[in-house]
């Protein structure tokens, strides 16, 4: 089995970039690191490298940041390269799901806040929806 569930927060904006998949298509791949801590370790943490492919990278891509906290479940995998005669190996987590645990700036920007008389306001529409009508 490998598994890897991981919750952090990124240590820089995800690095994206596109590609073609084996069909042709656009292919979207997020690159971005998480900071762990570590748990017999208070003030260590483990800075884990992460890979998200298609619709993952571009939902990563528009909603985090630098210090947007995460969690991500997928898969761990090694892979090599050579560079200028020297061989280097690599570590990642090839993300499979993603799930935000900060606010983007988005959504603390759409955040209502409460009149003077303490009351927010609904947005127009949205109490057809509601069941108590």
């Amino acid at each position: 089995m490998n598994k890897a569930i991981l919750v952090g927060n990124l240590t820089r904006d995800p690095e994206t970039r596109y590609t073609k998949d084996k069909n042709g298509n656009d292919l979207s791949i997020a690159r971005f690191t998480i900071a762990v801590k570590l748990p017999h370790k208070k003030d260590e943490s483990a800075f884990i490298s992460c890979v998200a492919f298609g619709k993952t990278g571009e939902v990563i891509e528009k909603y985090t940041r630098k210090g947007s906290k995460v969690g991500v479940t997928g898969y761990i995998q090694t892979g090599s390269f050579e560079k200028d005669g020297v061989k280097h190996y690599t570590t990642d987590i090839i993300v499979e799901e993603v799930e935000f645990l900060s606010k983007s700036e988005g959504q603390q920007k759409q955040e209502q806040k409460p009149d003077a008389d303490g009351f927010v306001n609904i947005p127009d529409g949205l109490d057809a929806e509601l069941p108590f009508n």
